[in-house]
């Protein structure tokens, strides 16, 4: 029999001050979250695709555009959502995070009070 239970799932950068704050507010509220350090377990490009279907963005709006790769290689592209999931794919340093998942809806959790739109 299936459980009812929620899963909850948190992709983050376990060295990320945003991710120990976003597991600590999870951990708070009683939630075990399956942890999934992307930089060293990179999702697969149809994981990412599920992970920009459960927060409602675009592929683009999941880059974390401050980082000096993106800066460098991929700022002012005109890229296609496709391409923007292969890019994050093969650097996973440009995925923002951290992304909470619970079950078919995900946030990101910067700030962790984001997490909040999850837990009710």
């Amino acid at each position: 029999m299936a459980s009812l239970r929620p899963t909850w799932t948190i992709y983050h950068a376990p060295r990320s001050r945003d991710c120990q704050k976003a597991l600590k507010r999870l951990e708070q509220a009683g939630i075990e979250p399956q942890v999934v350090d992307y930089l060293s377990n990179v999702p697969t490009e149809r994981e990412l695709e599920m992970l920009v279907m459960k927060l409602g963005i675009k592929p683009e709006a999941l880059l974390r555009k401050n980082e000096a790769l993106y800066r460098s290689k991929y700022k002012g592209l005109r890229l296609n959502d496709h391409e923007w999931i292969k890019v994050m794919q093969e650097n996973p340093v440009l995925i923002d995070r951290p992304i909470i998942v619970r079950d078919h809806k995900a946030v990101i959790g910067r700030p962790p009070e984001n997490i909040d739109e999850l837990l009710g």
